[in-house]
């Protein structure tokens, strides 16, 4: 396939690249290197296989109108964005600019020159806001939402919160909109929370990341709320793979907008992973609370259930594999972090990152 992956530097991006790229296709990278670790990982790419890199920004339409029409694509995984809620409360404009029209620009540029091509858009589980009507109830070390035990479905009404909601949740709209309308193969991914290697979590997203890289670098985190906030996660090579299964069965999953986490068996609190830290480590993480963060859901569950109907695809690493996984990748690389942390340092003076704090989940 001749792939192009907006986005292609960053986390989700650079182990989609590397895997495609392994399996024969074709890779292009459109990013424009602006997120915190995208060098490192562009410089980890070289070595894993031929790509082409384009260094440009979604909000600009001739780039990404050029580069699909010369590239004639076979499928475009979409994943440039803005990706944090506080900097979508900072930013808003910013953040619409990116999210909701930079995905219009990149599916206006399919319909122009290349409607054939496959689009999979990573969208979120903000969409769905934070799922006021359903009351959480609160256990020892999580909440639970005993009214939707196998998670949050598809059909679950769309309640944008937050700017970085809104301009998801209008990037999520177009897309199934440019299936209906102009016939453009695209489907909508909302992935809960993904994590796993290459993964430079910071104070704003990726927490899972964020918690093991500050016990690694003995730094303390700050845990907004009561720790008991619920997520799904999912490692990064399951969505990979569920990548590969949408873009295969195509013809199933046009137009719709499918849940992609852990699901029920991968819901995991905060103050959980903290426990799993500390039995990892063997010593306990370094932590304080803070108030809640405006749009953080208490509890948040993907229901995966039509995904693994229509794309035969069911997450195949566990949150207990998986996080040791991470643990391990990260103890092997401390210098990895400590550059990234001196990149921000340098870009970013007075940005929460060099505080001693993680992140709400997201």
């Amino acid at each position: 396939m001749r792939t192009l992956i907006t986005g292609g530097c960053g986390f989700i991006g650079s182990n989609t690249a590397a895997r495609f790229a392994q399996s024969g296709h074709e890779v292009t990278l459109l990013d424009n290197q602006s997120r915190v670790g995208a060098g490192l990982n562009l410089a980890w790419l070289r070595g894993q296989g031929s790509f082409e890199l384009i260094r440009a920004d979604v909000r600009d339409f001739n780039a990404v109108l050029g580069t699909i029409q010369k590239g004639r694509f076979d499928v475009i995984v979409h994943l440039a964005g803005q990706v944090a809620v506080t900097t979508s409360i900072n930013d808003p404009l910013h953040d619409f600019d990116v999210n909701a029209r930079g995905t219009l620009n990149v599916l206006e540029a399919v319909r122009r020159c290349s409607p054939a091509t496959i689009v999979l858009n990573a969208s979120t589980n903000k969409v769905y806001g934070q799922l006021g009507s359903l009351a959480p109830v609160a256990r020892e070390t999580r909440y639970e939402l005993p009214a939707l035990p196998r998670g949050v479905s598809e059909t679950q009404p769309l309640d944008f919160h937050s700017p970085y909601g809104c301009s998801k949740g209008a990037a999520d709209q177009y897309v199934t909109d440019y299936a209906r309308v102009f016939g453009v193969r695209t489907v909508n991914l909302r992935q809960s929370c993904i994590y796993g290697y290459r993964q430079f979590g910071m104070e704003d997203q990726g927490w899972v990341a964020w918690f093991l890289i500050a016990h690694s670098l003995g730094r303390p985190v700050t845990i907004y709320g009561d720790g008991r906030q619920v997520r799904d996660i999912l490692f990064i090579d399951d969505l990979v793979d569920c990548y590969l299964a949408a873009i295969r069965d195509i013809d199933a999953v046009r137009g719709l907008s499918l849940n992609i986490g852990g699901g029920p068996r991968n819901a995991l609190s905060l103050l959980e992973l903290l426990a799993i830290i500390r039995d990892l480590s063997g010593r306990a993480v370094v932590h304080h609370f803070a108030e809640w963060r405006a749009g953080d859901q208490a509890v948040y569950v993907s229901d995966i259930t039509r995904a693994e109907t229509l794309l035969k695809w069911t997450p195949a690493i566990g949150f207990s594999a998986g996080v040791r996984r991470l643990y391990d990748w990260i103890n092997r690389n401390p210098g990895l972090f400590e550059e990234a942390m001196l990149v921000f340092s340098r870009a970013q003076p007075s940005s929460p990152m060099l505080q001693p704090s993680p992140e709400s989940p997201s």
